[in-house]
């Protein structure tokens, strides 16, 4: 059901057409571009994760100002939810992991990544996100998430996909798996309180849910592929015909936002301060995410051939290159 409501968003996006800004729930000062010059306001769709620090703290550091752009953003539960505001127009940019673009592409959705986003540290017991069960819990390893109910921010996405290869990987049955819909923030309550048997969360739900006593059976990403790229930043293929320039001047900003958080750790953890709700006394105990200048292709070619296995991209393949190159 939630597969088939995602798409039926996507359709209805691709219907709505071009439309103006929409409205965001946090934003930046005024702009002025370096020498003057119009400034343009661009909306970014993102999700209130730590993977994103770098377009906050490029915001902060005035990179994107110094090309003309005045950055507002708009946050949303997942990248499923972002696709249908940047093709209607409402954003855009967004950030998307690249499973959801991979799904949208094959449904036909105008969509091209522009930027990199986010990858796995490689570090298995240590990566950015991890499947999280309470200290007590039966669940020794991800074999034994098998017959289990295991909470994701969305249904038939990256979460799943790369949760299934852990637990394959760990000889258990993924089939067996049972998923549930939960916003990133409420699974550390929803873990703690027993409604869920495991939680698939990144920082900051992450450390809160350690704060609390639970412990990681898995890491997906890093089990899936150590250089696994999780997510990207992208636009409208409209967006990429009419207004290459924008596009180019965002994903230069973008760039030099992911260099300057990959060379300044400590400024990427405390900006999370000015998106989520996280206690400043947990920013030392955040993992972070890589933050490369570039997709790894091959982990994406991977991550694809998962979501095939999985049934979600019906019958059609990703086409990669077309999407991220």
């Amino acid at each position: 059901m939630q597969r088939r409501r995602t798409l039926g968003l996507l359709t209805a996006a691709m219907l709505v057409g071009a439309a103006g800004c929409g409205s965001s729930d946090s934003g930046s000062g005024a702009a002025s571009p370096a020498g003057g010059g119009k400034t343009t306001q661009v909306t970014v769709g993102i999700i209130p994760i730590i993977d994103v620090a770098p377009l906050y703290l490029g915001q902060k550091k005035g990179f994107f100002a110094d090309r003309g752009i005045e950055l507002k953003t708009v946050t949303a539960q997942g990248g499923a939810a972002i696709i249908p505001g940047v093709v209607s127009g409402q954003f855009q940019f967004g950030f998307s992991n690249t499973t959801s673009l991979m799904i949208a592409q094959t449904k036909g959705v105008p969509v091209k990544s522009v930027v990199n986003g986010a990858a796995s540290n490689g570090k298995v017991g240590a990566d950015v996100t991890g499947v999280l069960v309470k200290k007590d819990s039966s669940i020794k390893s991800a074999k034994d998430l098998a017959g289990h109910t295991v909470a994701v921010n969305t249904l038939q996405n990256i979460g799943s996909t790369t949760v299934r290869e852990s637990v394959r990987k760990a000889g258990g049955d993924p089939d067996k798996v049972k998923f549930v819909e939960l916003p990133f923030d409420q699974m550390p309550a929803a873990l703690d309180g027993g409604r869920v048997d495991a939680a698939w969360m990144g920082d900051p739900a992450k450390s809160i849910a350690e704060q609390q006593g639970a412990r990681s059976v898995a890491s997906p990403f890093a089990e899936t592929d150590p250089k696994l790229t999780v997510a990207t930043y992208f636009t409208s293929t409209q967006i990429t015909q009419r207004n290459p320039e924008l596009v180019k001047k965002f994903t230069e900003a973008m760039a030099e936002s992911l260099k300057y958080a990959s060379q300044h750790p400590d400024e990427a953890r405390q900006i999370l301060t000015a998106y989520t709700k996280i206690d400043a006394g947990l920013l030392d105990t955040l993992t972070l995410p890589a933050w490369p200048a570039e997709v790894d292709t091959a982990s994406l070619e991977k991550l694809a051939s998962l979501g095939e296995q999985d049934g979600l991209f019906g019958d059609k393949k990703p086409d990669i290159q077309a999407l991220f190159g």
